[in-house]
């Protein structure tokens, strides 16, 4: 990668990196505290949790659209403003109502597709799958931030300073679009001059089908399960609130060294179905294991290792494996759709969790998991291996992106 793709590749990932930890850093902990608001249940709490997910997915699409008409930049740097103003509102004590309102504007800032429109603008088709595995890694590692610092925040600042403190690094983001992410060249990278594909084509496109069945699931199972797991490690396991990052550090820390051998020999030697479908099936067994598992906080810290392993490979697979399977021309709406399906998992999971968890118990929720992820083995089970892209010169988009910096 060159100097200025790279520079555009770790300053998107910086902004996407803030998104996700402003969804992930409350799920160790607000089933917990969501016990002391006024009008919190098991369903009411699935719906905080959820509810982001759902606004991301009714607005990924129109703000990925509007990015297209009025450009990339000012879309994203207004979505960083509603999902500070989100943040903020979520702060403020009160009821469980507002925390859900609060929840609902953090994710109206839908800026998941703007963001991974404008990497590939500002990457050559050859270093997209890279950029786009930066960007998936990122989501892996502010999971992994999440997990551990959001018990030890909890404990020093409390939910309202969470909330806050995600509201300011959202402020302080915008200065990074405006000053540091490089602007997209004139025209925009991917203006082919050859036809669009419908957004009908790019829907029902086998192999992105696929891939978008799998990044629904993937984060349904994560929502629904983090519905439970607290729960477990304080009732089952005995280990208050400020302790749990106890489970999570080594958990989260073996299972970013165990993803990089996978994914390294995944793309020097084309094996990236077999390193999917393993995944996918790791992750399956590790859920359905969690059911016995819930009384030992030894075991689930074991099985949370293999879960995150295995979660941070296909959150860097996944969106590489879309940039590759989109047609040149309409890779834009490919990643719009992705990140929709993405964001209505993220929605569904919280809601489903929360439903499982009142009406049919803890456990139910493992067996959830373990099912759906059986049904993406056998969704992904024909996926072919993507081609191999001939390299491209970088002078011209080179040049184009010193201009676009310039301006």
């Amino acid at each position: 990668m060159s100097a200025l793709e790279l520079r555009a590749a770790l300053s998107l990932s910086s902004i996407y990196a803030l998104r996700m930890l402003g969804l992930f850093v409350i799920l160790p902990v607000f089933a917990i505290h969501a016990r002391t608001l006024p009008g919190a249940d098991a369903v009411m709490v699935g719906w905080v949790l959820g509810i982001y997910g759902l606004t991301q997915g009714i607005l990924q699409i129109p703000f990925g659209m509007a990015s297209d008409r009025i450009g990339r930049k000012p879309v994203i740097a207004f979505g960083l403003l509603l999902f500070a103003i989100g943040s903020f509102v979520a702060a403020i004590p009160g009821d469980i109502w507002t925390a859900i309102i609060g929840r609902s504007l953090q994710g109206a800032g839908a800026i998941s597709a703007a963001v991974t429109a404008l990497l590939a603008d500002l990457t050559r088709e050859e270093n997209r799958t890279k950029a786009m595995a930066m960007v998936g890694t990122t989501v892996g590692l502010m999971f992994a931030v999440s997990l551990v610092a959001a018990p030890l925040l909890f404990d020093a600042i409390g939910m309202s300073g969470i909330f806050t403190l995600t509201g300011v690094l959202a402020s302080l983001a915008v200065a990074v679009i405006v000053w540091v992410v490089p602007a997209p060249p004139r025209p925009a990278a991917g203006a082919t001059g050859t036809p669009r594909p419908t957004l009908a084509s790019i829907v029902l496109d086998r192999e992105l089908l696929r891939l978008n069945i799998g990044i629904f699931i993937l984060h349904t199972v994560l929502m629904a399960i983090f519905v439970v797991v607290p729960i477990a490690l304080l009732e089952f396991g005995h280990m208050p609130v400020k302790t749990h990052w106890k489970v999570y550090l080594p958990a989260v820390l073996l299972s970013f060294i165990a993803m990089i051998p996978p994914i390294i020999w995944a793309e020097k030697r084309g094996r990236n179905r077999a390193v999917l479908l393993g995944s996918v099936g790791c992750m399956g067994v590790a859920v359905l294991a969690l059911i016995p598992a819930m009384h030992s906080a030894g075991w689930i810290a074991l099985l949370l290792f293999v879960y995150f392993a295995a979660f941070n490979i296909l959150e860097a697979q996944l969106p590489a494996l879309v940039s590759r399977f989109a047609p040149p021309a309409g890779k834009g709406a490919a990643l719009g759709v992705y990140n929709t399906t993405q964001a209505i998992g993220l929605a569904a999971g919280g809601a489903l969790g929360g439903y499982l968890v009142k009406y049919t118990g803890l456990t139910s929720v493992f067996v959830f998991g373990a099912v759906m992820m059986f049904l993406w083995f056998i969704a992904a089970f024909s996926m072919r291996e993507p081609e191999k892209r001939r390299p491209a010169s970088a002078n011209s988009l080179e040049g184009e992106l010193k201009h676009g910096l310039s301006q």
